[in-house]
């Protein structure tokens, strides 16, 4: 793994999207100008749905603040989504990994290095997860993996607003 300034260790993943900070938990990625949030959604639903990953849960936080006359300051939601088929592996290994299940998506807003307000989507990695189990298996750090290149590749989609 390449080091940048700063002893920052990086995995490039190409694509035009951001490289990973592997010292981070959060992989964070800029939604394409002109995907607007509903269009975000939709791409997340049928990509996901493409990829076998349900959705089983949302969490719409700004609509929360909302009711309790906070102001969100724009889109704020947490996203879950699960693959059995590739997730198994580090639940049957190290049942205790079930405190990060489902894996997260969050849709956000925030102003961008102009200033602008813009629309993001952050990962909780699965792969750094993993950092906080004790002795993880090499099945299960191989299944994390998978799992996490499988929700980048769905962030790279539905940032461009793929079908």
């Amino acid at each position: 793994m390449p080091a940048q300034e700063g002893s920052v260790h990086v995995r490039v993943v190409g694509h035009g999207m951001p490289d990973i900070d592997l010292d981070n938990a959060i992989y964070e990625v800029p939604v394409k100008p002109g995907v607007s949030y509903q269009d975000l959604v939709y791409s997340l639903k049928s990509v996901s749905e493409g990829m076998n990953f349900v959705n089983p849960a949302n969490f719409p936080i700004a609509e929360h603040m909302k009711q309790r006359g906070l102001d969100p300051q724009g889109v704020k939601e947490v996203r879950t989504f699960c693959n059995l088929s590739m997730g198994t592996e580090i639940m049957l290994d190290h049942p205790e990994f079930l405190v990060f299940a489902p894996c997260r998506l969050a849709i956000y807003e925030k102003a961008d290095a102009s200033g602008q307000l813009r629309l993001y989507l952050g990962l909780d990695r699965p792969t750094h997860d993993l950092k906080n189990i004790k002795k993880p298996t090499a099945r299960a750090q191989a299944a994390a993996q998978e799992l996490e290149d499988a929700l980048i590749t769905l962030m790279e989609r539905a940032r461009r607003g793929d079908f």
